[in-house]
């Protein structure tokens, strides 16, 4: 049973109550990304929220962790694009707890200075290990270059020159202008009393009362074109692709449709022509990543030095002749992949918690898993066509190369 409160300050509670579980997963989902930062902040959001598991006026870092691992929970948290998320999930038993816990971390972390001199070291550490996993840092240099690093192209770890630039100042600043009562949404699912959660909530969280303006952004042009990074590795790793679609978009189903044919799954166009048919790469997918404001359809190939150009014009062969050559069987596939995809990932706690708040920030309602089928079941054959025809067929792709290659061409 799903509701929706707001606490005594305004902020938004979303509850679900899910019977037959003894999990309960519960986020504080803060709207603040990397999007949201300048060349010279680049990482802050990511670094504030290492620093919060640091310590308390209460509770020390080690008794944080002694705590939660004692309740056989989990507490973490994770930043992207344009959130931050803190969360905290463990048994039904003992959300009280729970709930103290993340409170305590989110609201009254001390940020003590060795731990931030301490914890530089470590995200450096983290950018070095992205770095050296190409088919990670491929992803993170083909946003850079097709949103010009600025704004949504900005990586969400920074650069070892801004991380190391960080004080405690930066820090709490952060907070004040970011961490505020309009800027903050709470997510909870699980075996819940509504009341209860809001009990606990109302005596921590819903006693603040920092309020800040709503964020500036204007939408951003897409890059089309080639970069090629040269670089020592035993693949080329590259990523063609397309402006897509923003995440609140009335075609966001169809796009998910038009990437469930072209490459999400084993089923998929690419999956079967590129490796099961051609044997010329072991990983092989399509993704869509989806703002407030645009979006991103991509493709990703792990291939050899000496495949990577006929890789390249596979899918830009597959990509331009979409629309005619999809058919209604494939579409119909493509909707039974979805379904079941989304009832899978609904079947955790967390994966419930995190559609709850996602809902909430880009559409601003609840939307149930049965009108989300409806709306899947709902998409037309046309639908599908028109959109690969406006992304596809002008031929402007954007391509990124990570490997031992000097040139490439799309």
């Amino acid at each position: 049973m799903f509701r929706k409160e707001y606490l005594d300050n305004k902020i938004p509670v979303l509850m679900e109550r899910i019977k037959g579980v003894r999990s309960v997963c519960l986020g504080i989902w803060v709207k603040v990304g990397s999007r949201y930062e300048t060349s010279q902040t680049n990482g802050i959001s990511h670094f504030l929220e290492h620093m919060l598991f640091k310590g308390t006026n209460s509770r020390s870092q080690k008794e944080i962790a002694v705590e939660i691992d004692s309740l056989g929970g989990d507490l973490n948290a994770y930043t992207s694009k344009e959130t931050t998320t803190f969360y905290i999930k463990l048994l039904d038993d003992y959300l009280e707890r729970g709930i103290d816990l993340l409170m305590d971390i989110f609201l009254h972390s001390r940020l003590p200075e060795d731990e931030i001199e301490k914890e530089k070291g470590i995200v450096i550490e983290e950018i070095k290990m992205v770095e050296d996993t190409p088919d990670d840092y491929i992803h993170d240099l083909f946003s850079e270059y097709v949103w010009n690093r600025e704004g949504i192209g900005l990586g969400i770890l920074g650069t070892k020159k801004t991380v190391m630039s960080f004080t405690k100042k930066d820090l709490v600043e952060h907070i004040k202008k970011h961490y505020t009562i309009n800027n903050i949404v709470i997510s909870c699912a699980g075996n819940i009393e509504h009341e209860e959660v809001l009990k606990g909530l109302n005596s921590s969280i819903g006693t603040i009362s920092n309020n800040s303006q709503p964020h500036p952004y204007s939408k951003q042009r897409f890059h089309h074109g080639t970069k090629v990074v040269s670089k020592d590795c035993a693949e080329v790793h590259l990523c063609i692709g397309t402006e897509g679609i923003a995440q609140g978009s009335p075609e966001r189903y169809a796009m998910l449709l038009m990437n469930t044919v072209i490459g999400a799954g084993v089923s998929s166009r690419l999956f079967q022509e590129i490796r099961e048919q051609r044997g010329l790469a072991y990983s092989v997918y399509s993704y869509t990543s989806s703002y407030h404001d645009s979006g991103l359809f991509g493709v990703y190939v792990g291939t050899g030095r000496k495949k990577y150009q006929q890789v390249i014009d596979i899918i830009k062969e597959e990509l331009v002749t979409f629309k005619d050559t999809v058919s209604e069987d494939e579409l119909t596939r493509a909707k039974k992949q979805l379904k079941g995809n989304l009832v899978l990932a609904l079947e955790s706690t967390s994966g419930r918690m995190n559609n709850l708040a996602r809902q909430e920030i880009y559409y601003g309602k609840h939307i149930s898993p049965s009108e989300i089928i409806k709306a899947i079941d709902g998409v037309r054959f046309s639908e599908v066509r028109e959109l690969s025809d406006r992304l596809f067929t002008d031929r402007k792709f954007a391509l990124t190369v990570l490997g031992p290659v000097k040139n490439a061409s799309v």
